[in-house]
């Protein structure tokens, strides 16, 4: 067994008010996703400019800010949107005035997910640019941000995982006296650092747009419901089907998302093409 490390979850506190490591994470990953982006049109100007070769202008010249400023509240309100209805319904149906009580936690990804889509969404309309474009440069980063936010998630001590006797097994603060994994290390692991090498490795593999959107959606999928074996279920939730999370639900409907975007994709193709 491995001593669970005293790291307080407060980086420093002034008052009432805190700074806190899972809010941090949220911000380095913000931050990241948005240099690396940065980086990938620089690349794209680059090789047109080598190539001389016609590009999407829009693309080329895509307002990052604005579209992070979108992302970021469609994120933050889709998270917590998302855990009030995948996570708590009754609970907040019955005390809803605690769905703006942030401070007590609670966020979901895929709720995050859904809010950043339909917030891409917006804005590559009212741009006027291609959204699957824009989604393929800021999906290959977003495991960045999932991987830090499980690094929040050990450090705050929630989440945590099922009672097992492996090596290296921890006993959290709040998890009772038997040792536990650790799972949002695997999660930090498998939907953070190998999900971003693989999706970093492909983005330059000439996929049609949307592509490697699928790809995220199909992959994070299948580590998430795997992850969730290890992982003790929400205590308000347990098991919803047989042996089956919420997670692994949510997850295999993201799978289920991503096929049929690759199923949709190569319908158009070929249509364009009859």
């Amino acid at each position: 067994m491995i001593p669970y490390p005293d790291i307080s979850p407060e980086i420093i506190r002034i008052g009432p008010l805190a700074i806190r490591w899972y809010g941090v994470m949220y911000l380095v990953g913000f931050a990241l996703s948005y240099l690396l982006v940065k980086y990938q049109i620089k690349k794209r100007r680059q090789k047109t400019e080598v190539k001389k070769q016609a590009a999407d202008k829009r693309l080329l010249s895509l307002d990052i800010a604005s579209l992070y400023s979108y992302l970021i509240i469609g994120l933050l309100l889709g998270a917590r949107l998302g855990f009030v209805v995948f996570y708590g319904l009754s609970y907040y149906i019955q005390y809803p005035l605690e769905i703006f009580a942030i401070w007590h936690g609670g966020m979901s990804f895929h709720g995050g997910l859904i809010g950043s889509v339909i917030a891409g969404i917006l804005f590559c309309r009212k741009m006027k640019i291609n959204a699957w474009q824009v989604s393929d440069l800021v999906i290959v980063t977003a495991p960045l941000g999932v991987g830090l936010g499980r690094i929040g998630n050990f450090i705050n001590g929630e989440l945590y995982g099922r009672v097992t006797d492996v090596p290296w097994a921890m006993i959290f603060p709040d998890g009772g006296p038997l040792p536990r994994h650790p799972s949002q290390i695997y999660q930090f692991f498998l939907e953070g650092m190998i999900l971003f090498a693989i999706l970093w490795i492909l983005k330059d593999r000439g996929f049609r747009p949307g592509i490697i959107s699928s790809l995220f959606a199909i992959l994070y999928g299948v580590f998430r419901f795997f992850v969730e074996f290890f992982r003790e279920p929400d205590p308000q939730l347990g098991f919803i089907v047989g042996f089956l999370t919420m997670g692994q639900i949510l997850s295999v409907a993201m799978i289920l998302v991503g096929l049929g975007i690759i199923y949709y994709l190569r319908a158009a193709d070929q249509q364009s093409r009859s």
